[in-house]
């Protein structure tokens, strides 16, 4: 059965291998959401996810089942807007609709959480799967686009020219 809490100090190493297996390396290419084509290296080190964890503006948000760690999702209070990012499911068990139940429940917590307007998360251009799969949760392609950042001492592109798009998706209230 899933259930989702918020992320403590002592999960940051869990977190941090569940995000790395998830975007990057062999292990990835289990699920459908895998960058080990477009990247090599680290998604995020354990130190960058304790300062989200202790952040005030910033929540790492948790999906177990039963007592294992499956999904994890970030979403940070930027002014009017819930950004979100390391949005993850166990590579094993992707395309079974855990992804999208911790989406809704993430987006739910910033919405009780902050007074946010919109949702918005940045994606790789050539990631038309996830581009198609954010679509179905009723995000929008903004056409904004900027390059793809450069952190050589985490990650290595594997191609030139990678773009990342933003995607928004306004709330209801």
């Amino acid at each position: 059965m899933l259930h989702f809490r918020q992320a403590i100090l002592t999960d940051a190493d869990s977190v941090a291998r569940l995000v790395n297996s998830a975007y990057r390396g062999e292990s990835s290419r289990a699920g459908w959401t895998t960058e080990a084509d477009l990247l090599d290296g680290l998604r995020v080190s354990s130190r960058e996810v304790r300062r989200l964890i202790e952040s005030v503006d910033a929540i790492i948000f948790l999906c177990f089942n039963d007592a294992d760690l499956i999904g994890s999702i970030c979403i940070e209070n930027v002014q009017d807007t819930a950004q979100i990012g390391m949005f993850v499911v166990k590579p094993t068990l992707q395309g079974q609709g855990v992804g999208k139940q911790l989406l809704t429940a993430a987006e739910n917590l910033a919405l009780e959480t902050w007074a946010v307007q919109k949702f918005q998360m940045h994606v790789i251009t050539l990631r038309h799967a996830l581009i198609s799969f954010y679509e179905r949760r009723g995000y929008q392609r903004t056409g904004i686009s900027s390059d793809f950042p450069v952190n050589a001492v985490m990650w290595q592109p594997k191609l030139d020219g990678l773009k990342l798009e933003a995607m928004e998706k306004y709330t209801t209230t």
